[in-house]
């Protein structure tokens, strides 16, 4: 992608938003092989011969905890059907799936994906089968991801859709995403042409799903948003997909400058930005959730707040704060190297948590204040001041609050989207 040249720093509030036949045949035959090679391409080729590939929806991934495993039956030669929200659409599509922190090898016998529609149903007639490399089973070795081969598939912006995929031998330990906010269905056996699921297990985390990509004439590229819950979704609704980053993508979408704008969303719940806590650290994910996604321009980090309400004492927290600046610094620095702008999002409040204490609090204004104030972003989208209560800035709004005073509500999401001026993106 081309680098744009780094503009000063705004701040901004709550805003607005024969031989010649040979030839032929040989121009074609290379389309094909470039066309097949490109799917299974690790991240980083973001070209096509029409367009460019732009990730529509991704999701962090990660261990799962064993609280978080699979329900019975297991994936083990069995079909599990997850939904998923994405960002832009488009007319070729690519999946990408994950078994980069499992420990043995994950075969997929074969995988579908077709619009949603509602629950654990598909709409028959959209129904795709994938392949990956003409084949239909694909195996994962630990550690590996691999591509679909692309394919034609009417994906409309901001629709659901379901990516079913029928398993042969697992992993005892699963890569995946446990903060779905979206119900995933389990059925025994090969049920992967299933349209109902009726009688399926239950269970609201996503597993070995990874990203899906769209090629794209028009689309100037994705913003990745780097984050812990509060980016994850936690305080939204389940299957409302109505976390900020999804509220932002609607906005996006509404907007004619920016509805060919995609999201993507990198948070993972219990994220820490310095060391591993839920899920591996910020600093260590950051080439393969930010550098590497598909069609990555731009970057929202709100992250730092864990690592904060983590400390013990005034000491570990002054510290840490400077370790957060350094770890920002380092961001911006590897995003601008690859051509992406970088805004900061503000800590917001956290009085009346169980994060709530004087020098974590000295902390996060200390943090706040770089951010704020540094000219390191390429602009800074407050939401500390968005969503801080004006009557007492160390806490939450009352009505943007789930009770916790540390994650957002519904409402809460909403206000934050809100918070992010279009402008940034056009």
């Amino acid at each position: 992608m081309m680098e744009e040249k780094m503009k000063k720093p705004h701040h901004f509030n709550r805003a607005g938003q024969s031989s010649r036949y040979s030839l032929v045949s040989l121009v074609g035959l290379i389309f094909f092989l470039f066309l097949a090679s490109a799917c299974n391409s690790e991240p980083g080729d973001s070209s096509t011969p029409s367009g460019r590939w732009i990730g529509t929806w991704t999701t962090a991934q990660q261990l799962v905890e064993p609280r978080n495993m699979p329900p019975e039956p297991g994936l083990t030669n069995n079909t599990l059907r997850q939904i998923v929200h994405v960002s832009i659409g488009g007319d070729s599509l690519r999946v990408r799936f994950s078994n980069e922190f499992s420990t043995r090898p994950v075969t997929i016998k074969t995988a579908h994906i077709a619009v949603s529609a509602g629950g654990g149903a598909i709409v028959p007639e959209t129904d795709q089968v994938l392949t990956f490399n003409g084949e239909k089973e694909v195996t994962m070795e630990p550690g590996t991801a691999v591509r679909s081969d692309p394919f034609g598939f009417a994906l409309e912006p901001l629709g659901n859709v379901a990516i079913t995929i029928y398993f042969s031998d697992t992993s005892p330990d699963v890569t995946g995403h446990p903060g779905s906010r979206t119900t995933s269905y389990l059925l025994a056996g090969n049920a992967v042409s299933d349209v109902e699921f009726t009688g399926a297990s239950q269970t609201d985390h996503w597993y070995v799903i990874d990203a899906i990509d769209v090629v794209s004439e028009e689309s100037p590229g994705a913003v990745a948003v780097l984050g812990n819950s509060i980016t994850d979704g936690r305080g939204s609704g389940t299957n409302k997909q109505n976390r900020w980053p999804d509220e932002l993508a609607r906005r996006l979408q509404k907007n004619p400058e920016t509805r060919q704008v995609a999201v993507l969303n990198q948070g993972i719940g219990g994220n820490c930005v310095l060391r591993d806590c839920l899920g591996p650290a910020a600093v260590s994910r950051f080439e393969r959730d930010v550098l590497n996604a598909i069609g990555v321009r731009w970057l929202i980090v709100l992250e730092g707040i864990n690592d904060i309400g983590q400390t013990r004492n005034a000491e570990a927290a002054a510290q840490v704060a400077d370790n957060l600046i350094a770890a920002y610094q380092k961001m911006i620095e590897r995003a601008h190297s690859a051509g992406i702008r970088v805004y900061g999002g503000t800590l917001m409040p956290v009085g009346g948590s169980f994060y709530d204490a004087p020098f974590r609090e000295k902390a996060r204004n200390r943090v706040n204040k770089w951010i704020r104030n540094s000219g390191q972003f390429d602009a800074v989208i407050d939401f500390d001041e968005a969503l801080r209560d004006p009557d007492n800035p160390r806490q939450l709004l009352p009505a943007a609050d789930t009770g916790d005073h540390l994650h957002p509500n519904e409402t809460g999401h909403q206000l934050m989207a809100e918070t992010v001026d279009l402008r940034l993106f056009e």
